[in-house]
């Protein structure tokens, strides 16, 4: 009984852990949308995704709120967008997007995660290459035809619609799009009434590097060290 509580409270502490990450990610966010276009929502597609993907995995309203008001307030801090890049072990390309405050912490930080990890990191443009920036949207299933919204959706530059799961695990539609025409689909699915359940960018790998579960273990552990780096907002890779 002592052991099943142990590990139930490890997972609850993980979950936690998990949380709390998105949430300072999701707070960055939101103080980057209102910095580059003003705190009205209305008129603000980045922030409007912000508030898609708060919602998403259940950041409370008054934590959205205080982001806006830091974003506006004299003290506020500035938050730079950069990408880092680099080989994991086994080969594996792997791009670290980052928000900071701080360059020369931040530089500092994922080298060494890279290093302890068992990797590398390289220059911009060593690894980005392997990749393609995307728009995913991901949307609730429910009153939705998959034929007909790809037909509705290819004009605003749809490239993929599948099935996927969300952060709760449960079924969802995946619309991928390019970068450019990210803002074509927002507006298209805000046209059709339909809100995203989440609205991100990523970077999808044009080819993955297959690995056995040893090898795939060691990749995971290096991820996992940068992900919990206050400044690292997303980590993508070619993990097969």
């Amino acid at each position: 009984m002592g052991r099943i509580f142990e590990v139930r409270k490890s997972t609850m502490f993980a979950r936690w852990d998990r949380m709390a990450k998105q949430f300072t990610r999701i707070g960055k966010e939101i103080i980057i949308a209102v910095k580059a276009g003003g705190p009205d929502p209305g008129t603000n597609a980045a922030l409007r995704r912000c508030f898609q993907n708060a919602r998403s995995v259940g950041m409370p309203k008054d934590r959205v709120e205080a982001a806006i008001k830091r974003a506006q307030g004299k003290e506020m801090t500035n938050y730079d967008e950069i990408l880092y890049e680099g080989y994991g072990p086994h080969g594996v390309a792997i791009l670290v997007e980052t928000a900071t405050d701080n360059h020369v912490r931040t530089v500092a930080n994922v080298k060494s995660h890279f290093n302890k990890g068992g990797g590398v990191m390289g220059n911009s443009g060593s690894v980005a290459f392997q990749f393609r920036k995307m728009g995913n949207f991901k949307l609730k299933p429910e009153g939705l035809n998959a034929d007909d919204l790809e037909l509705e959706l290819i004009d605003f530059g749809l490239e993929e619609l599948g099935e996927g799961t969300g952060e709760n695990g449960e079924e969802v539609l995946v619309v991928r799009c390019g970068f450019t025409d990210f803002g074509n689909m927002q507006k298209a699915l805000e046209d059709k009434g339909i809100t995203p359940i989440s609205a991100e960018l990523e970077w999808l790998p044009s080819t993955t590097v297959p690995l056995s579960d040893e090898q795939a273990e060691d990749v995971s552990k290096l991820i996992e060290r940068l992900e919990q780096d206050d400044d690292v907002q997303k980590v993508f890779h070619n993990m097969g």
